[in-house]
């Protein structure tokens, strides 16, 4: 017991006297996670987009050609960079780059970091988000597109309207999964000198030489701010589900000029359902039903 005291102390103490220096590398994770997670998605989306792209053996020469040279690319670069751990790419892109252009490319200051760290993580996150996005799209039920291309409907049309919003709501949780993921492998930044919440950690513990309790700091700050990822993560899948009840649309002037409308109050001149019958109908479409009356 007495020893849980003393870590409590010197948790206060180091909180205390460095609490600047731990807050400035927690702002620093959250923005590199956040903005790497977001630019990771986005290469993923583009590449997961490249990959379900349809190709037939009638399809023109060159539109086969470019799609197999693309996807072996898109391949190549999910491979090596899920292959590999973050810490090697952040050494190769970091010291590599200057290293094979005699320094004409090299990561300079303070912003140099920043967009070292952003190019890494978001690379790495891109390569994962790119078999993310592509399960997403081919977990769509194929009659969606079917039923696109009947209406007549082109390719990009049924991807942007049809398939994508299914799909980005299928890989929610694998986006915020990589989103809390890169939380925590940011701290593989230290080796290029960015100083996020574990290199502040590196810092204070090598003046103090307190290690133990300077990393009970870390990590209830990492705990903490992945629970609160998870939490708003779960709150905006909500949110995208939309409510358990709803209310269908009473009036449709495309529907009604159709022929085959049934008004809740007059029926059409082919009802023969009876006045308590449509009452029933208009009650329902007033009060709408829960789920598990469908």
């Amino acid at each position: 017991m007495d020893k849980f005291v003393k870590l409590i102390q010197d948790v206060e103490v180091l909180w205390s006297k460095y609490h600047p220096m731990y807050l400035n590398g927690v702002k620093n994770t959250l923005i590199l996670a956040l903005v790497a997670t977001v630019i990771g998605f986005l290469i993923g989306l583009v590449c997961g987009v490249l990959n379900t792209i349809p190709c037939a053996k009638h399809d023109p020469a060159p539109k086969r050609v470019f799609l197999k040279l693309v996807r072996g690319l898109i391949r190549v670069y999910v491979e090596v960079f899920r292959g590999t751990p973050m810490v090697l790419q952040a050494v190769f892109i970091f010291y590599g780059l200057p290293y094979f252009t005699d320094g004409a490319v090299a990561f300079r200051g303070n912003a140099g970091m920043w967009l070292a760290s952003i190019i890494i993580v978001s690379i790495n996150t891109g390569a994962y988000m790119a078999e993310s996005v592509r399960g997403g799209i081919i977990s769509v039920d194929p009659g969606q597109t079917e039923g696109a291309k009947a209406i007549g409907m082109t390719h990009v049309q049924t991807m942007l309207h049809v398939i994508l919003p299914q799909a980005l709501r299928n890989i929610l949780p694998q986006i915020g999964n990589n989103f809390i993921i890169n939380l925590k492998d940011t701290s593989v930044m230290f080796i290029i000198s960015f100083t996020e919440f574990f290199a502040a950690h590196k810092y204070i513990v090598g003046v103090n030489n307190m290690y133990f309790p300077s990393a009970t700091v870390e990590m209830i700050g990492y705990l903490t701010m992945t629970l609160v990822a998870s939490f708003l993560l779960r709150l905006v899948e909500r949110m995208m589900d939309g409510a358990d009840n709803y209310e269908l649309v009473q009036e449709d002037s495309l529907t009604m000029t159709a022929g085959t409308y049934n008004h809740p109050h007059r029926g059409t001149p082919f009802d023969e359902r009876s006045k308590e019958s449509r009452e029933r109908v208009r009650q329902g479409l007033k009060f709408g039903r829960n789920r598990g009356e469908r």
